[in-house]
Formats: C-alpha cells, sequence, structure tokens
C-alpha cells in the first residue's frame, strides 16, 4: 500500500454517524428500559420490535468509526513514525482512561441515584438493586463484564471495549517501534488482528466482554482511513475492492447483521467520493454539529433519566397512551440535556485540564 497523502479536513460521515448511532443507542435503550414502553407496544409493534434489536447494531458505527479516528491519530499511513516512544505508551492508555473515566463515573453516580429514587416511588422490580462497593471498584476499573458483574449504567461495556481496543492500537504501535520494514509489518499486524477478529473471535459470543471479539470492526475502520487516503486512485479502488471482499467472505462464513453495519459503515469512510460539499452542508444543518458534539455524553447520561422518568410517569399516570407518549419525548429531551450537561461540566473541563499534559499527540478523539 503506498504511502497516503494525509488531509487534515474532517469527514462529514463522522459527524453524521455519531448523530445517528448516538440517537438509535438512546431509542433501543428506551425500548428495553423504560416501563413506559410496553403502553405504546400496541401503536407500533414493529417499530418497537425493531428498536429492541437491530437497532443496537448501530454501535458497529461507532466501533469502525473509532477505528478510523484511532488510524488518523497514531497511525496515518503503515510507514508512519512513531507519535510517541513506546516507553510513553503505557501513559498514552492511561491519558485514555482519564479521558473516558470522569464522565463514565458521574454519568454512574447518576444512575445510581436515579434508581435509588426510582425504587421510593415505584415498585417496578425491573429497577436496579442499590451496589455494592465491589460492584462499584470494577465498574470504576472498567471489568465488569469481564468479572461477571453487572454494570451500574447502560453502554458501559462500550466504554470499557473502547478501552481494550485502544491498548491493541497502541501495541501494535510498539511492536512495529524497531521493525527495518515498518509499512508491511504494520499492515500486516492490523489486517491480522482484524481477520483472526472477524473469522475466529466474533464468532465466539462467550469473548464479548473482550477487545479481540470486536477487533474486527475496529480494524475496517483503520483500513478504511487507510484506503480513504491512498495517494493514487486506483489503490484507492483496489483497497475498497478488497475491503469488500473480506467482509463478504467473513458473511459467507457466518452471516451478522452487525458485520453488515460494520463493513457499509467502513466502506463509506473509505471513499474519498463520500466528503463533497452536500456532506458538509447535511453535516453542518441544524442541530446536527451540537448533536454530534455531545453524542458520547448522550451515550452516558442518558439511561439514568430513563429509569427515572419512567419510574415517575408510570406510576402517577399508569396505563395512559398519552402520558406515556409524552413521557418517552420529555425523557428524550432530557437526555439530550444532561448529555450536553455532561459534556459542558466534565468532558470539556478535562480536556482542559489534559491538554498541557500531552506529549505529542493526544490519544484518540472520544466518540
Amino acid at each position: 500500500m503506498s504511502r497516503p497523502s494525509v488531509r487534515a479536513a474532517s469527514v462529514p460521515l463522522i459527524d453524521l454517524g455519531r448523530v445517528l448511532a448516538s440517537q438509535l443507542i438512546v431509542w433501543h435503550h428506551l425500548t428495553l428500559y423504560s416501563p413506559l414502553q410496553a403502553q405504546l407496544d400496541p401503536l407500533a409493534p414493529s417499530l418497537w420490535d425493531w428498536l429492541a434489536d437491530p437497532a443496537r447494531m448501530a454501535v458497529q458505527i461507532f466501533l469502525v468509526m473509532g477505528g478510523y479516528l484511532a488510524a488518523m491519530q497514531w497511525l496515518p499511513h503503515p510507514d508512519a513514525g512513531d507519535r510517541l516512544p513506546p516507553a510513553a505508551l503505557p501513559r498514552a492508555l492511561w491519558q485514555r482512561y482519564l479521558r473516558l473515566v470522569p464522565a463514565c463515573m458521574v454519568a454512574l453516580g447518576a444512575a445510581v441515584l436515579s434508581a435509588e429514587l426510582a425504587r421510593m416511588i415505584s415498585d417496578d422490580p425491573n429497577l436496579p438493586p442499590a451496589p455494592t462497593w465491589d460492584q462499584w471498584l470494577v465498574n470504576l476499573l472498567l471489568l465488569q463484564d469481564i468479572l461477571g458483574q453487572d454494570a451500574l449504567n447502560a453502554g458501559l461495556w462500550y466504554v470499557a471495549i473502547d478501552l481494550q481496543l485502544f491498548g491493541l492500537l497502541l501495541l501494535i504501535v510498539a511492536l512495529r517501534h524497531h521493525a527495518a520494514w515498518r509499512n508491511g509489518l504494520t499492515i500486516g499486524l492490523v489486517l491480522g488482528l482484524t481477520l483472526a477478529s472477524l473469522f475466529g473471535f466474533n464468532l465466539r459470543h462467550e469473548l464479548d466482554a473482550w477487545g479481540l471479539y470486536f477487533f474486527g470492526s475496529y480494524g475496517l475502520g483503520m483500513l478504511a482511513a487507510w484506503i480513504r487516503h491512498a495517494r493514487h486512485r486506483h489503490h484507492a479502488w483496489l483497497g475498497q475492492a478488497f475491503l469488500a471482499t473480506v467482509v463478504v467472505a467473513a458473511l459467507g462464513l457466518a452471516w451478522r447483521d452487525r458485520l453488515l453495519v460494520a463493513g457499509l459503515t467502513a466502506l463509506c469512510l473509505a471513499s474519498p467520493w463520500i466528503n463533497g460539499p452536500l456532506w458538509s452542508r447535511l453535516a453542518a444543518w441544524g442541530p446536527l454539529p451540537w448533536l454530534a458534539r455531545t453524542s458520547y455524553a448522550v451515550f452516558l447520561a442518558h439511561y439514568p433519566v430513563c429509569v427515572l422518568t419512567g419510574a415517575v410517569v408510570s406510576t402517577f399516570w399508569p396505563e395512559t397512551t398519552f402520558f406515556s407518549v409524552l413521557g418517552l419525548l420529555i425523557t428524550w429531551t432530557l437526555a439530550l440535556l444532561a448529555g450536553w450537561a455532561l459534556h459542558v461540566g466534565v468532558e470539556q473541563q478535562v480536556k482542559a485540564w489534559m491538554r498541557p499534559q500531552r506529549t505529542t499527540v493526544a490519544p484518540q478523539a472520544s466518540h
């Protein structure tokens, strides 16, 4: 693969993907965790069934975009020089943890408080119980799924997987440091892990607490970044054809809807032609830039809002279609506002605090 000409311009599809994926995940969790949905299910059963299952695959968009952004930040082309020496990579992983965890902990605290308040006014048996201290600890360390503990907030599993995938990326950076043929080793490591995941690890559901299970989607995003910025157009065409072939072969081995979503996302990101003025104008339309900026915070903050508002409406206005519809819309609106507050009050403050500590290049941007 030839050395690409990396352009600094942003990809509108990244922002659009953030908005689409985050909003689908919010409504997926509203369907799963809000008692209000049961009242509305007869009105649109097909819609609620779709939100309850297929919509959750929107997380594949986050995984692919995460790999794309990671490649652009740390390995913009296979023979790129090291952004940090190997000795500094553990610190980069620690910085990534510090970027992710403060907002997580605030959202976890809000989720526990919301569940406590909900239990005071509702006898819904599906409300989560009060957490134990060891549950707090393993959630803080993002080890809840590995150790078989319940997560205190919906979506926390993704944050844990994101950190693991970032650690695998740093391992690739470290292994290639002293390589004489850096270009080939980098491609081999990324492609090898991607294929091992798509054709092996991702077929074993008992491994879904580990980053290797999801590296197929993450690696497709990394490959898409290299293909998109290839210097020669025919290399981009060949790269996209290869990417499509890998996805089709993996689907032929075992059909996975989640892989289809990941593959289509990667192919869209790999295409240099899906980045014209029309896409830029669309990504800048109305509230979309705001929704893109706050997508990660909304992803974290919506669950406690869902728990509390669902308990209030279902307790005081039970079996009332009008208030159930109104309650879901209010829940969605409050989730967006809670995400904005978390973004401004925690995410941005943590970024500002960490900025002087960065050595050369910061870890990949949050999703």
